[in-house]
């Protein structure tokens, strides 16, 4: 019975890889990128920072495949946003991987990428995937199918990187050049790895969009023109030269992301493998280090980019076509299961997004993705304080924001620290040590100059906005608020609105997911494990030196 069980999982394999219709994955999906890129600035009008990036290499697989309009994250945290992409679940429902500092991944959660591995594709990584948990990257699998080369250049620091060369004599182009080289002989590694008649599924996750890149790269590396950001920075952040210049750093880092991208799909078409590679293209959250991104549940915090592009002239997925179909990342995991012929496990919340991927059709695509739910328990700034989450949850349409804050009397983005006792540390103190105050928003030129500035009658109101305390409810407008400021959930005519239609739709959701914030009387996310304080001892994350 046993040779003939293993007769038969042998065949199943043999039919498997030899199934023509399974495409190659590659996921390229950069830490800290929210939704930028030059393609959204055709899609969201004049007037937005989209205007200034350049992303050809994104644009080009945006053109050739399916652009979304509406694509967010189930949590704007690194690890809990993974934790549910690898898992396909929302992230409340992945244990300890709902949480950043002190993550383990439960080994009995399934994983799209093992799963893959299993069914015969090869697999394998380049930098990050989900680094907490033992072993590292657990739900990838161990560090066998990581393709970085040891030393030399480091892409996940990239203008700190380049700046060095620069310094050293080398030009902008030459240093960006070494830098994506690199870049190319790791994945060409990985291809030549790969065994014959075997489909691949290659994860791309570099962490250089995440906050700690050179003051005036954005400039230096990328020509990218801090002043050509005047009048169309998010109204929430101020309109200062400081501030502008640090977005434009960060719009800097998302075009590396966007050129090594370009490595990687030149690599693919040189060994004819591009027009069967399902290329999807994500971020984790939205921008870091900036108030109301990274760590909210504000579409500045919880909306990504979304590219799909798979075959020739449309063949596989119809190109140019511009979706708005709400799609909450944790589908991508379904979606790729669906893509290698493997079953979709019962456990998964995520839905599959292949019928809209294969449509001919734009706009509103399948009509009952009109919506999602995002959520966030912790981040960093409890675990190094003993501090108490911040648990919140919202619900996201086309008309409306209405997100639910548990605990309004805590800290959203952590204690503040110094600032409470006015006792504010210089400007650069204040720039290269997120632990400060405030340790849920890292370092950063913007976060510096915002405390600093947080007396001025001028700014008070984007301070508050950014590191003060918040009801239990808020609700949003989009049609006439589209930057999420102005909160009228105590506003009598919205009460109806909130009672008998958003709040009952984002409880039925949850309690239907068995969130534990909404169906435990005893939460866990209250007491420990998951309010211990991280048992690693970790250098304070912050901005390289201010230099230019």
């Amino acid at each position: 019975m046993k040779h003939l069980l293993a007769l038969f999982a042998g065949l199943f394999a043999v039919a498997v890889a030899a199934d023509d219709d399974r495409p190659n994955i590659l996921f390229a999906f950069a830490d800290d990128w929210g939704r930028y890129a030059s393609v959204y600035a055709e899609t969201d009008g004049p007037d937005t920072v989209n205007d200034l990036i350049k992303t050809p290499n994104i644009d080009r697989m945006a053109k050739e495949g399916v652009l979304f309009n509406n694509a967010f994250v189930t949590a704007p945290s690194c690890t809990p946003c993974r934790s549910s992409l690898l898992s396909g679940q929302y992230f409340f429902r992945t244990g300890l991987g709902a949480i950043l500092q002190g993550a383990v991944w439960d080994s009995k959660i399934p994983s799209w990428p093992l799963m893959l591995k299993d069914s015969g594709y090869h697999i394998g990584k380049l930098y990050k995937v989900w680094s907490p948990g033992t072993p590292r990257d657990a739900p990838f699998g161990d560090q066998k199918y990581a393709f970085e080369l040891p030393g030399g250049t480091n892409f996940n620091a990239f203008s700190q990187t380049a700046s060095g060369m620069m310094g050293k004599g080398k030009s902008a182009d030459e240093a960006k050049t070494e830098l994506l080289t690199k870049v190319g002989r790791e994945f060409d590694g990985f291809l030549k790895a790969q065994p014959k008649d075997e489909p691949f599924c290659f994860w791309f996750g570099p962490t250089n969009v995440h906050r700690k890149w050179i003051k005036g790269s954005g400039k230096d590396l990328w020509g990218l023109n801090p002043d050509e950001l005047k009048g169309k920075m998010p109204a929430f952040l101020p309109d200062v030269p400081i501030v502008r210049e640090d977005f434009a750093d960060y719009l800097g880092e998302a075009m590396a992301f966007d050129a090594a991208l370009g490595v990687l799909l030149k690599k693919l078409e040189a060994t004819g493998q591009l027009e069967n590679t399902l290329v999807v293209i994500s971020g984790d959250h939205g921008a870091p280090g900036f108030p109301r991104g990274k760590c909210n549940l504000y579409d500045f915090g919880t909306a990504v980019p979304l590219i799909a592009r798979w075959g020739e002239n449309g063949d596989k997925i119809p190109a140019g076509r511009v979706v708005d179909d709400f799609v909450n990342l944790m589908d991508l995991a379904p979606t790729f299961l669906e893509a290698g012929g493997l079953e979709i496990p019962d456990v998964m919340t995520g839905r599959s997004i292949m019928p809209t991927l294969k449509s001919d059709q734009s706009g509103f695509v399948d009509q009952t993705r009109k919506w999602v739910v995002t959520g966030r328990e912790r981040h960093v700034a409890s675990a190094r304080t003993g501090a108490l989450p911040y648990p919140q949850r919202a619900l996201r349409t086309e008309e409306y924001l209405y997100i639910v804050n548990f605990k309004p009397d805590r800290w959203p983005m952590g204690i503040p620290g110094p600032v409470a006792t006015g006792e504010v540390p210089s400007t650069d103190a204040l720039t290269n040590n997120t632990m400060i105050c405030f340790g849920d928003l890292d370092a950063s030129p913007t976060k510096a100059w915002m405390i600093e500035n947080r007396n001025e009658p001028e700014f008070k109101k984007h301070y508050e906005l950014g590191f003060g305390k918040r009801p239990a409810r808020e609700l949003y407008i989009l049609a006439n608020d589209p930057d999420q400021m102005i909160n009228v959930a105590e506003v009598p005519q919205y009460a109806d609105l909130i009672a008998n239609e958003l709040h009952p739709q984002l409880m039925t959701e949850l309690k239907s997911a068995n969130d534990p914030r909404v169906t435990s009387n005893d939460v866990p996310f209250e007491k420990p494990p998951y309010t211990l304080l991280s048992s690693k001892k970790k250098k304070p994350k912050g901005n390289a030196k201010a230099k230019k």
